[in-house]
């Protein structure tokens, strides 16, 4: 009896808790759907509110009507809905100002850069731009540095000491556990396999890691120099000395003033030309975004298609956070029929994944480029299979700190028979009808006639990729042969040695496409692919969820999980990055 009473109490609170998430779901799916109705009415005198202290991604939603139902696994905020926002704050007559609040934000120096260049233009306008945080990251400085005023409290912190690459390398972790990785690459620096099979980099790849590190410091320091009105020298001597403090950055004139937030308020008050006591209009992104446009839309019937990819490069469909080659060609297939559409700009920030995928999306551009120009616009990123991507565009388009380059395949297995049999003591016997029927064993070591046959493919997939991008940028194959090896160049250094053909942001590419197809007068931009709808946001929460709970619990150890799962997910040939660089 007993037992049947605590199963109808499990039953009565698991339809409960069923009824009580029902209904916040259902109350997120009306809010959802009457967010949209209405116009923001932005009044007199106000302040337009940038909260940069998320991930900055190439497209996000501009509200998420779930955020209150479901745990957050990070905030995310789009960049092409930030520069929109500043471009039309410009033009209105109501919003006399930008208050930034960007103490860490996450993103690349290639999208900082973007964002920074949106500021400086508004700027040009006559408006203010503000900015207050309690601590700043080395990309909070180089975004704050274009603010006319720039506070932070007493004892707030500030981090200007340069930049560091850091590489986790995993080949101790697969020696204790007894799994060997079986390599196969083409190049000296592809050196995506270091990770699991050193323990520290080698010379190759710390020599070319030194060389775009530096390059992107040149660049972003010498604009901080420019806009805290002090020479690069001077900014090079106060990074040397590690500033940490309010008092030593406002000597070193990184900031302008030591205060706190109400200090700030009253700054915006008086720029405004407020009283003491009077309220300050703020407005956000999200209720922005539903302001009146002043920005004109263009010509319906010319139009520049922008098609983003961002992420790892995969088979199949994607997501927010990957690219599918199976998604990502029915969207560039839809702009290259569509009569209205004069152009095509490929927006990609991405360092790579399937070496199959990227060749797939390689022909269909190659097929859209008979009907009408595509464009490639680099982002943070289009290295390996990024730029495998954008090799056979008519014009290539990079930041100046885009990562890109590292053209070259890799292979990779792993043989896990001594974590089975030694460790866990777990055996495989079996039959096969062929010599090769079980290939590839992950369970047992590799015969080299099997190794012979991979490596093969890897040079015969090296060929293919030298031989196209040597094609698409009208190279001598030996020349583009000299710049590849898997070798990573920042967008400066790849519009030096040919790989890019200019230097610029997406808007930039955008305007070339419509100046070369003769529609720069009137034209009009759509991005695909289109937000998502309330239910595929909702099917997206929810299968975060388990995803985010198991983080949690992990801790530290949470990034490495996610590298693992990436290993298993991935295609047998690769072309990406040789890792994720974290900026220090």
């Amino acid at each position: 009896m007993l037992q049947f009473f605590k199963y109808v109490l499990a039953t009565v609170v698991g339809l409960f808790t069923f009824f009580i998430l029902s209904m916040l779901l259902f109350g997120a799916i009306g809010s959802a759907l009457s967010s949209g109705k209405g116009v923001t009415e932005v009044k007199e005198n106000s302040v337009l509110k940038l909260s940069l202290n998320q991930q900055i991604v190439e497209n996000a939603p501009t509200e998420d009507p779930f955020e209150a139902v479901f745990q957050n696994q990070g905030s995310k905020v789009g960049l092409i809905d930030l520069k929109s926002a500043i471009a039309n704050a410009k033009l209105d007559p109501n919003i006399k100002g930008i208050y930034l609040d960007a103490s860490y934000p996450s993103a690349g120096f290639g999208t900082l850069e973007e964002l920074r260049n949106a500021l400086l233009d508004f700027k040009e306008s006559g408006k203010f731009i503000y900015a207050y945080s309690e601590i700043m990251s080395e990309p909070a400085v180089y975004l704050n540095s274009v603010a006319d005023r720039i506070f932070l409290p007493e004892v707030g912190d500030i981090e200007f000491n340069g930049l560091s690459a850091q590489i986790t390398f995993m080949k101790g972790l697969f020696d204790k556990v007894g799994v060997e990785p079986v390599i196969f690459r083409v190049g000296e620096y592809k050196s995506a396999i270091e990770p699991y099979v050193r323990t520290e980099m080698s010379a190759e790849n710390k020599e070319q890691i030194s060389s775009y590190v530096n390059s992107i410091s040149d660049h972003i320091y010498a604009q901080v120099a420019e806009s805290r009105g002090v020479s690069f020298e001077d900014i090079t001597a106060t990074l040397n000395e590690n500033v940490m403090s309010a008092e030593a950055a406002l000597d070193k004139k990184l900031i302008t003033d030591i205060g706190y937030e109400d200090e700030f308020d009253a700054a915006l008050r008086e720029e405004l030309d407020l009283k003491e006591d009077a309220k300050i209009s703020l407005i956000s992104l999200k209720s922005y975004a539903k302001a009146k446009k002043y920005v004109e839309s263009g010509d319906r019937n010319n139009r520049v298609a922008v098609i983003i990819g961002q992420g790892t490069i995969y088979s199949g469909e994607g997501d927010s956070q990957s690219i599918g080659s199976e998604s990502w060609i029915k969207e560039l297939r839809k702009a290259a029929k569509d009569k209205k559409v004069k152009a095509i700009v490929l927006r990609i920030n991405s360092g790579g994944g399937s070496a199959l995928a990227s060749d797939v999306m390689w022909r269909e551009i190659e097929l859209a480029k008979e009907k009408k120009p595509v464009y490639a616009s680099m982002g943070d990123y289009a290295a390996s299979g990024g730029y495998y991507m954008a090799m056979p565009c008519d014009t290539i388009v990079a930041n100046p700190t885009t990562v890109t380059g590292s053209i070259g395949i890799f292979g990779m297995l792993f043989n896990a028979q001594e974590l089975m049999n030694n460790k866990l003591g777990i055996t495989f016997d079996g039959v096969e009808s062929h010599e090769h029927s079980d290939f590839p064993s992950l369970v047992s070591d590799m015969p080299a006639a099997e190794k012979n046959m991979i490596q093969r493919m890897v040079n015969q997939g090296y060929e293919r990729f030298t031989s196209k991008a040597a094609k698409g940028r009208n190279m001598e194959l030996d020349h583009l042969k000299s710049l590849a090896g898997g070798r990573v160049w920042t967008g400066l250094q790849a519009k030096e040695n040919g790989l890019v053909d200019v230097l610029g942001s997406l808007e930039d590419a955008i305007e070339l496409a419509a100046e070369n197809v003769g529609i720069a007068d009137d034209y009009q931009v759509r991005y695909y692919p289109k937000a998502k709808s309330e239910f595929e946001m909702i099917v997206e929460k929810i299968s975060e969820q388990s995803q985010l709970s198991l983080n949690k619990k992990l801790g530290a150890l949470a990034p490495y999980l996610t590298e693992f799962n990436a290993l298993l997910n991935a295609d047998r040939y690769q072309a990406r990055l040789p890792y994720e660089v974290i900026w220090e």
